[in-house]
């Protein structure tokens, strides 16, 4: 008992725990920041990887409408319900069903 009230007067370890305590709980880098900014990074790096992954399936649309005038015609028919002047185009519309 006497070795633990001596370890709470000796100056250094008392400095040393103010030190700890404040780093951990009032610092602006504290464990609660560190703990929301690894959460922010991780959403951050799903978000890059989303990006890529469309960025890189556009890539490879567009130079598939580049090297075939069937593709184009096929996408501009699919996407943008063009038609040729002598035909008509009929849209289906599915219903949603109610949960």
């Amino acid at each position: 008992m006497q070795r633990l009230i001596g370890l709470f007067k000796n100056k250094y370890f008392l400095i040393s725990a103010t030190f700890l305590v404040w780093m951990i709980f009032f610092d602006r880098n504290d464990l609660f920041s560190q703990y929301q900014y690894r959460q922010q990074l991780s959403k951050l790096e799903q978000e890059r990887d989303f990006y890529q992954k469309e960025t890189t399936d556009v890539t490879t649309e567009l130079n598939e409408l580049s090297s075939s005038k069937e593709e184009l015609e096929k996408f501009a028919r699919e996407k943008y319900l063009m038609k040729k002047p002598n035909e008509d185009v009929f849209l289906v519309v599915r219903e949603k069903k109610a949960p």
